[in-house]
């Protein structure tokens, strides 16, 4: 089954929250409440991208920006998922994307408005995904966490 993007914590009352639960700031996922459930049972997943979008600035207005790969190869996004319960018993499932600090990154530096901080969705270094998925403690973790993939990627303006 699939889940829906953006996370929904077991406590959530409607859906509505995944609106806001689309990324979570590595740096302090085990303390915010919509998070800290999912992070301390360890509940890692990896999220397939072929592609990221980001709102790049350079021209003075938001353009939308395409990064991916160089070699074509999907990414692995660190993730976590949340399951709850619906009135009627079934389950359904929910995710959220780990965010780290970009400003020192040659290429994610250059995306969000220029007076905010810049932010990056982890991208996984591909001999790291099983050891992701099975890191038993925050201190593991935030090891992998701090990696950078390798990958060369290549970025230009998709605009809609």
């Amino acid at each position: 089954m699939p889940a829906c993007f953006g996370l929904i914590p077991g406590w959530a009352k409607d859906a509505k929250i995944a609106r806001s639960t689309y990324n979570a700031r590595s740096e302090t996922v085990a303390e915010k409440p919509s998070f800290r459930h999912a992070w301390k049972r360890g509940q890692l997943c990896i999220i397939p991208a072929d592609a990221i979008f980001e709102p790049c600035y350079e021209t003075g207005k938001a353009v939308r920006w395409r990064i991916e790969r160089a070699d074509g190869k999907p990414m692995g996004l660190a993730g976590l998922w949340e399951r709850k319960l619906a009135d009627d018993g079934r389950p359904s499932w929910s995710m959220t994307m780990l965010t780290i600090n970009a400003d020192n990154d040659p290429v994610f530096r250059r995306f969000h408005k220029p007076e905010d901080e810049k932010r990056s969705v982890v991208i996984l270094p591909d001999d790291t995904w099983g050891d992701w998925l099975r890191c038993k403690s925050d201190r593991d973790a935030a090891g992998i966490l701090a990696e950078r993939a390798s990958a060369e990627f290549v970025t230009h303006a998709d605009p809609r």
